[in-house]
């Protein structure tokens, strides 16, 4: 099987990013970014970012993952810690985050360091999930192979049973972690691929350090 997709063409030209205009903390770019393109951008799942892992067979691995929280300490994502995802991060946790906004041809480029949040703060997130999405993280023992789809449904139907007018309890294996970033990137496109590149690192004193670097 073979395609070729060398004629695929795409003229970029939607905004610019001006290494004299940006603010010194990257955070704050990256909210100023993040609602410009959930507010004028219909139809964008703005939260949606990939992660990339070391995984413990040495191979790095990407996923999608929906962003639930950004502060100045970094970026919080909910997940398994059971999962492929969740031991891969215990066994080293140097990742890197991604976010690809297509329609505003930007992406941000995140290097940090993973860390679980405290189970307060994951019980609290927990309690504000659907119903379903409470129940599906205790169904789902998160990347372990399975039979067949009905030992899910199956599973889900007797946890309803059980928890049929009761609260359902955040299982202890699953809860947030936080990146903390090191390095952030900022993307954007512009005409004749001469993209802009902005990349904030902190150096260190804590202070982060900005170049532009050649697209």
């Amino acid at each position: 099987m073979e395609k070729d997709l060398s004629n695929y063409r795409k003229t970029y030209d939607k905004g610019s990013l001006e290494l004299n205009e940006v603010p010194e903390n990257p955070l704050e770019l990256f909210q100023k970014w993040f609602y410009e393109v959930d507010s004028h951008f219909e139809g964008e799942e703005t939260n949606a970012m990939t992660i990339s892992t070391f995984g413990l067979d040495g191979f790095p691995k990407n996923r999608v993952v929906l962003l639930k929280r950004y502060t100045d300490e970094g970026f919080v994502f909910f997940t398994n810690y059971e999962s492929e995802k969740g031991r891969a991060i215990a066994a080293n946790p140097n990742v890197c985050l991604s976010f690809f906004w297509e329609k505003a041809e930007r992406q941000v480029i995140v290097k940090g360091r993973a860390e679980k949040i405290a189970e307060n703060l994951s019980d609290g997130y927990f309690e504000t999930r659907p119903r379903g999405s409470q129940l599906g993280a205790m169904v789902s023992r998160q990347s372990e192979i399975i039979e067949s789809r009905e030992y899910l449904e199956n599973k889900l139907k007797g946890l309803e049973e059980t928890f049929k007018g009761k609260e359902v309890p955040r299982p202890d294996y699953w809860g947030g972690f936080i990146v903390k970033p090191i390095e952030i990137e900022f993307w954007q496109g512009r005409p004749n691929r001469l993209h802009d590149r902005i990349r904030y690192k902190l150096d260190n004193d804590f202070y982060w350090k900005i170049d532009r670097l050649s697209p």
